[in-house]
């Protein structure tokens, strides 16, 4: 996987009404983690990257006591529109005693390229014996996407201009960050899991990956769209399901000890 180490001059916005048109599967695929999770009445849980809250709604009805962090502004705005409790914060700076049962965090760790960071105050902010449930991509995620990605910047000199905006451990580094930051790993497992999405790809370009769209001249988007996706369709394009990402990931269960 292709790993660029220069510096971001461009960084991943998210809007709530485009979240919710193109990533509904985000949260859809991830009810096993509600039942890893196996939220209780009373307990009090953190939903770390709440999103628009779908999930964050799940666990409330479930008669916890359920509080949502995101760092977007629009989707937290969106959470609170559900009746849940949310909180603008930086995943990298959480600020919480260890008040909470439990914390669930899906599809987000991955956007927090700084994990002992993140997993610190993950700790720090469960109780003895807190449930820490997730699901992010893992080594392999999106391999294709990204090749073809940065292909079509290089051709056009801009593959210096942003920096790898995922964090896609192996399953055993992200084991030893768990344990060194003071987890028991009940689970953890790496798979493969080919994603059908609800529309055109270059609508997940446009909500996944418009970091990378918004460091090329605006009149020259439509067209890179295009190229990256007719060089994926051969191998993401089926006649039947339509457009399947090739997503790769992590979900763990671990104990704070």
């Amino acid at each position: 996987m292709v790993r660029n180490k220069s510096i971001a001059k461009a960084k991943q916005r998210w809007f709530a009404d485009r979240y919710a048109q193109n990533a509904q599967f985000v949260s859809q695929m991830a009810y096993p983690l509600i039942e890893l999770l196996n939220p209780k009445k009373g307990e009090t849980i953190l939903d770390l990257g709440c999103g628009n809250g779908a999930l964050t709604k799940l666990i409330s009805q479930k008669g916890a006591n359920v509080i949502g962090v995101d760092a977007s502004e629009d989707q937290i705005l969106a959470t609170k529109n559900l009746g849940i409790t949310a909180i603008v914060m930086d995943g990298h700076k959480l600020a919480f005693r260890p008040v909470f049962d439990a914390i669930l965090t899906n599809a987000a760790l991955h956007w927090m390229t700084a994990p002992i960071d993140v997993l610190s105050g993950i700790r720090h902010a469960l109780k003895p014996s807190g449930r820490l449930i997730g699901e992010m991509g893992g080594i392999g995620n999106i391999e294709k996407i990204t090749s073809e990605i940065y292909a079509s910047l290089r051709r056009r000199g801009l593959e210096n201009h942003i920096e790898f905006p995922w964090y896609f451990p192996s399953q055993k580094e992200y084991k030893t960050h768990l344990e060194n930051q003071g987890f028991y790993v009940k689970y953890i497992n790496l798979f493969s899991r080919p994603t059908p999405l609800p529309g055109h790809f270059s609508d997940w370009m446009d909500t996944f990956a418009e970091c990378f769209l918004l460091v090329l001249p605006e009149d020259d988007r439509a067209e890179f769209k295009k190229e990256v996706t007719d060089n994926l369709r051969p191998d993401l394009f089926d006649p039947i399901k339509g457009w399947v990402a090739d997503y790769v990931r992590l979900r763990f269960s671990a104990v704070r000890r």
